[in-house]
């Protein structure tokens, strides 16, 4: 006997998507109106762990639907234009009641950081005369998140392919010190440590990649601290 195969119409598959509301890996965008900003949602679901953004629904997660085709236009901006390197998102186009629902699936990026062009940016991003500034962000909660110096150094150490040893030097050990048991923030630890910034940004990740520190997102501040 062949097993019977329930296929979820449209309506029902949206809801049940909004029915979780905006979260770590989930965001509504009512209307795409700027690609540079769609971007930064890009960047964020890439450099974190990946994500969806449902175009066309309010905040509310009333569907309120995309209105024209140069909307959609500035959907594939935003991943191949406006990301560096180019996001590798995919596109599903949903009808209900008239509407039409995008849903952008984003995965996670193996070569992180993924960033966006930020407002600031002038001119194009291939533009020769202007180059655009740029922001790498991470998804925390339901907010995208500028990322710290400290974790643009720690995706710089996953993407070296030889291996990197941890060594407790004297500056190492100094760092550790000036932790201690607190949550700090990183121009906190640089004015504890008498460390130079560069130095211990560097350090920082290092330790967080072998997991002898880790960071936490508080009162809009990154917080790094030593695993127990």
């Amino acid at each position: 006997m062949q097993p019977i195969v329930l296929h979820m119409d449209d309506k029902h598959y949206l809801e049940r998507l909004i029915s979780e509301g905006e979260h770590q890996q989930q965001d509504f965008k009512y209307k795409v109106q700027d690609a540079v900003k769609l971007a930064k949602s890009v960047s964020a679901f890439a450099n974190t762990d990946g994500g969806r953004l449902l175009i066309g629904v309010r905040d509310d997660g009333h569907m309120s639907g995309v209105r024209s085709e140069e909307e959609i236009y500035m959907m594939h901006q935003a991943a191949y234009r406006y990301c560096r390197p180019a996001s590798s998102i995919k596109f599903d186009t949903y009808h209900v009641e008239g509407r039409t629902i995008v849903v952008a699936t984003v995965p996670p990026s193996d070569k992180r950081p993924v960033c966006a062009f930020t407002d600031e940016a002038h001119g194009t991003p291939d533009g020769a005369h202007n180059e655009p500034k740029s922001r790498a962000y991470i998804r925390i909660a339901d907010e995208n998140i500028v990322a710290s110096p400290v974790h643009l150094a720690v995706w710089r150490e996953a993407q070296r392919k030889t291996g990197v040893m941890m060594t407790y030097t004297d500056t190492v050990s100094k760092l550790l010190a000036a932790i201690g048991d607190e949550h700090l923030t990183l121009n906190q630890i640089v004015h504890r440590s008498a460390i130079p910034r560069p130095k211990v940004i560097t350090l920082l990740a290092r330790l967080i990649r072998f997991r002898v520190a880790g960071w936490e997102y508080r009162n809009q501040q990154f917080l790094f601290f030593l695993e127990p």
